[in-house]
């Protein structure tokens, strides 16, 4: 199988083979499955939508999108809330909303954690559980440590919950076409047939990609990218720093799908050797591991990341080691804004944090360190999903096959 992310355009721009795009529809009878996914993922990407609102997006006649709402409403997919009273002229048109109970399983190894949740159609996070590790996990210790949180979560939702599949966001090189992982060199994985494995163990589906890429996927659709066409996404995490790009609508890929490694661009500095065998790679001069070393901690969840900041904030020792990893993270920045000239660059994971600890730092540093014809117009944003963004963007990966074709959906399909 080919990388279903190959042509996604987040932006939703009508192109013929964009896997997740909402796109056009046709009115031709014969593309009623077409028409399906069309309205499906238009609702999955924009939860209250009108008919009226999908009318406009997709092309199609409003009896026509009347006809889909109503099958996608009999196949257990969507739902139809009726508007309140308002002083507007016209029948007000119902919105439309995704069945948040049809889910997939979202998984996240990471070097101290792996983090696993549940995801409902329209990226409703609906569990999340971290289970730490005290040191790097192995290959099968993560597969159990999954399946046994699987069990647990499947029982706690209950049967009437429809599990489509799982979607896994490694931090390493993942081989698209059977989600084999390559190399994760924190987790000092090599070579190894996660898919396989956690299929096998899950009894559903499994689809894995790199976790940068698709939380570039789940800021673009869900976040502080959505609508926007040229995005630089830099994410860090306890395994390092990884980066995504869209430009003019599409996710970059590369030749064999490990586009977009920008924890692995040389910044100044050059210290310290990285696993990839270079020296003064950015996320050997920018990492969690040294604020951690400042903060006197050895592990945190990122999402109580910034409270740790705030209440060190006063310490001389780490507000030296924020600057010092703020400025060498603005040359990168210059960088990435020089070759892909955004509109929008993304920070996630605990460069989120270290930029909302100091974002004047961050935005002078960057200003300096960047050609301000290009410069102009671009600005710096945090993500938006924070500690959801892998979880609803490995999500994605499950929900694909749906989204590509939503009559095949049985709701009382016996679950595995």
């Amino acid at each position: 199988m080919g990388d279903p992310l190959k042509q996604y355009d987040p932006c939703g721009a009508p192109r013929g083979t964009s896997s997740f795009s909402a796109g056009r529809g046709s009115r031709v009878d014969a593309t009623r499955r077409h028409n399906l996914s069309t309205i499906l993922t238009a609702v999955h990407h924009h939860p209250g939508m009108s008919r009226a609102d999908l009318t406009r997006q997709t092309g199609l006649n409003r009896s026509t999108v009347g006809v889909l709402v109503a099958e996608l409403a009999d196949l257990g997919l969507a739902r139809e809330i009726a508007p309140g009273e308002h002083a507007s002229r016209g029948r007000p048109s119902p919105h439309v909303y995704p069945r948040t109970d049809v889910l997939a399983l979202a998984i996240n190894p990471d070097l101290d954690a792996v983090t696993i949740g549940l995801v409902g159609l329209g990226g409703t996070l609906h569990r999340r559980v971290r289970h730490e590790w005290k040191s790097p996990p192995t290959v099968a210790q993560t597969v159990d440590a999954v399946t046994q949180v699987f069990r647990e979560l499947r029982d706690e939702v209950g049967p009437a919950n429809i599990v489509l599949g799982a979607g896994v966001a490694v931090p390493g090189l993942v081989r698209s076409e059977d989600s084999f992982v390559v190399r994760a060199p924190h987790l000092d994985w090599t070579n190894e047939p996660l898919g396989d494995l956690l299929a096998d163990a899950l009894g559903i589906p499994v689809v894995i990609r790199n976790d940068a890429r698709v939380a570039t996927i789940a800021e673009s659709v869900f976040g502080a990218g959505r609508a926007v066409r040229d995005v630089v996404y830099l994410n860090g995490s306890r395994s390092g720093i990884g980066g995504g790009a869209v430009v003019d609508g599409i996710i970059l890929r590369g030749h064999s799908g490990f586009g977009g490694e920008l924890g692995h661009t040389v910044v100044a500095g050059r210290r310290e050797q990285c696993h990839c065998g270079r020296r003064g790679c950015l996320e050997t001069e920018v990492s969690l591991s040294k604020l951690l070393v400042a903060l006197g901690r050895d592990s945190v969840d990122l999402v109580d990341l910034d409270d740790e900041l705030a209440r060190a904030g006063a310490d001389p020792t780490v507000r030296a080691e924020i600057q010092r990893q703020l400025g060498v993270l603005a040359g990168a920045i210059g960088n990435v804004i020089s070759i892909f000239n955004p509109e929008l660059v993304v920070l996630a994971g605990f460069l989120g944090s270290l930029y909302a600890a100091a974002p004047a730092v961050l935005d002078g540093a960057v200003a300096k360190e960047s050609f301000a014809q290009i410069w102009a117009g671009t600005r710096i944003e945090r993500a938006q999903l924070g500690g959801r963004v892998h979880l609803v963007g490995a999500a994605e990966l499950a929900f694909l096959p749906l989204l590509r074709d939503p009559a095949s959906f049985k709701r009382d399909a016996p679950q595995s």
